[in-house]
């Protein structure tokens, strides 16, 4: 199902559909009798995964866009240093097709621009112009993984017209930085600019760049890093030609347009962009192109002067509550039903700088398993920083999963999303914000046994004689016991208990919830188990004689049977049996919760 990027690229393509300024170039005829209003957006990850609006499969031919693609093989080919004596990396100023070198070295002024892309042209290693033309089309497929072919007759009109091209041609004979025929090396940059792609393959074109060289779908090496860094430098100051100046200040990527109307970008380790659209700006750029590109670089937060570091995925790990189940005790029934539908609950962890491209990593397989899921859980208490765009794609998230009746959380104990946080389970609206992973196990298991437990479930209130801990009594041990433990009642957030206080007894919760918390150094209370009735606490800290390590508060209205500590230590004397009664029920009720809690802590932190 479409996710929120999806939504965010269909906006800036409505946006940029009506924008009608600008012409076709008429000055190759085939160019001239393309469709004017023709228009493909899409954005591809460095993990292959394409965005696609618009006329995403129409080929159109890839014209200057070719150039850093051969310029990168030049580069390959022949090392910096040989093709740096021929060709030089800074911006000319100029328009792209003038006849002209730099004044002081005598060079092409860039690769960007024709004189500069002749000169690539002409340093491809090959027997023959056709030995040169097939390792440049096979070099372009690399980058868009799949067999690219020639358009014959947007080759043969530009061979036809191309009287400009042919005298730059000349021009570097002249200065030597042609050395060979200068009429092979025009026809093979006529044959590379007339190359058909489609907006998608621009798309994984430029992902490659930004993948390092590495084609995301198909994993095969296109080119080295060192020269693709060499390439990206050289888009960034000249492959918007004598606009290039204004696109890295409002846009600020790597990039290159072409006038058949293609524009490239690339974010270097996070993602590509590609345009189709024929109308042109006077500086040849596609009007629609740039247009979109500076939307989604406004909306996307993709500026490389605002990147701080490489993206990665931000999906640390992922589990089910059948496999990582929360410290909260349950009935048989309802284990088993979360054994059965646990799956249907899910945790995901983040972490890192939660940019652009990680969060859309985390939100498309977020999305993808939302219709098989009833609840999920993003943990982001391992994020560093969190981009604005990220937390709008986090909300946007959430809302279309709780639309589609599958409810969400949060485990955000620092704010990061800027909203307020809470452990307490109870009478919480959904899209409620936990401060620990426990509380919102606990949570998700209470969603799936709502929808699939209807029988067994953990009761509201039990009579003391029910309660599992003195289920083994027989009938004298329990009219025995009885008789020693007093009533208690707690209203709800009151206190029972306080870390550092000694035992006081075994307290046996009969009606309501109660929470063991601590408080952090930064004043944050977390949550370390919660009780429900038929469940009891304080027996380790009485048989081991030592303070309560935690607070004890009432989640709600709360009744307990409490058996004073020094109540317990009288049964040695006048109760022996039922003293080993208690103990071999509690040492198994305690054997049985540090197991499971062992194998939540287990599969959260990667197994032992």
């Amino acid at each position: 199902m479409p996710n929120v990027v999806d939504d965010i690229v269909a906006e800036v393509a409505a946006l940029c559909r009506e924008n009608r300024d600008g012409a076709v170039a008429d000055y190759i005829p085939e160019l001239a009798s393309v469709p004017a209003d023709e228009f493909a957006l899409c954005i591809a990850t460095t993990d292959g995964y394409v965005y696609e609006s618009g006329s995403a499969r129409t080929e159109f031919t890839i014209q200057s866009i070719s150039k850093p693609f051969t310029y990168g093989l030049a580069l390959a080919d022949n090392g910096p240093a040989a093709v740096a004596a021929k060709v030089d990396v800074e911006p000319s100023g100029e328009p792209f097709n003038e006849i002209s070198l730099d004044p002081v070295t005598e060079r092409p002024r860039n690769p960007m621009i024709n004189a500069g892309a002749i000169t690539s042209a002409a340093l491809i290693h090959g027997a023959d112009v056709a030995e040169r033309f097939e390792r440049i089309r096979r070099c372009y497929s690399r980058y868009a993984g799949r067999e690219l072919t020639m358009n014959d007759a947007v080759y043969l009109s530009e061979a036809k017209t191309g009287h400009r091209n042919r005298a730059i041609g000349h021009m570097l004979r002249s200065f030597g930085i042609v050395t060979g025929n200068p009429d092979d090396a025009v026809d093979l940059y006529f044959r590379q600019c007339s190359i058909d792609v489609t907006c998608r393959d621009l798309a994984l074109m430029a992902a490659t760049m930004a993948n390092n060289g590495i084609n995301p779908v198909t994993h095969e090496r296109a080119l080295a890093t060192e020269q693709i860094e060499r390439v990206l430098s050289v888009m960034t100051t000249c492959g918007m030609y004598d606009a290039a100046g204004d696109w890295v200040a409002r846009v600020g990527l790597p990039a290159k347009s072409g006038v058949g109307g293609g524009v490239l970008a690339v974010l270097p380790g996070q993602i590509g962009i590609a345009v189709y659209s024929p109308r042109l700006d006077a500086h040849g750029n596609s009007v629609r192109g740039v247009q979109a590109c500076s939307e989604l670089s406004k909306r996307l937060e993709l500026h490389f002067m605002h990147v701080t570091r490489a993206a990665r995925s931000a999906i640390r790990s992922q589990y089910t509550i059948a496999e990582a189940p929360s410290r909260q005790r349950r009935t048989d029934t309802e284990r088993t039903t979360l054994s059965q539908f646990g799956n249907r609950a899910r945790i995901y962890e983040l972490h890192g700088d939660l940019l652009f491209a990680g969060a859309e990593t985390a939100v498309r397989e977020i999305t993808d398993h939302g219709d098989d899921l009833d609840a999920v859980v993003i943990d982001i208490r391992r994020i560093d920083d969190v981009s604005a765009v990220a937390n709008r794609m986090i909300a946007d998230m959430q809302a279309a999963l709780n639309d589609r009746g599958c409810r969400t959380a949060l485990v955000d104990p620092d704010g990061m999303l800027g909203r307020t946080t809470s452990s307490v389970l109870i009478d919480d609206p959904d899209g409620r914000v936990f401060v620990d992973i426990d509380a919102a196990a606990q949570w998700c298991e209470d969603v799936v046994l709502d929808r699939y437990c209807f029988v067994d479930r953990q009761p509201k209130r039990v009579d003391l004689a029910r309660h599992p801990l003195l289920a083994t009594l027989t009938s004298e041990q329990f009219e025995r016991f009885a008789l020693e433990i007093e009533r208690r009642t707690f209203t709800r957030g009151e206190v029972v208990v306080r870390r550092g206080e000694q035992a006081s007894g075994i307290h046996f919760l009969l009606e309501g919830q109660i929470s063991s918390t601590l408080t952090d150094a930064q004043g944050r209370t977390r949550r370390v188990a919660t009780l429900s009735p038929g469940m009891s606490f304080g027996e380790m800290a009485l048989l081991v004689a030592e303070p309560y390590l935690y607070d004890v508060r009432a989640d709600s209205a709360v009744q307990l049977a409490v058996l004073p500590a020094e109540r317990f230590a009288d049964l040695t004397a006048s109760a022996p049996g039922l003293k080993l009664a208690l103990l071999e029920r509690l040492a198994a009720g305690a054997y049985a919760q540090m197991d499971s809690a062992i194998r939540s802590i287990a599969l959260r932190s990667g197994g032992f």
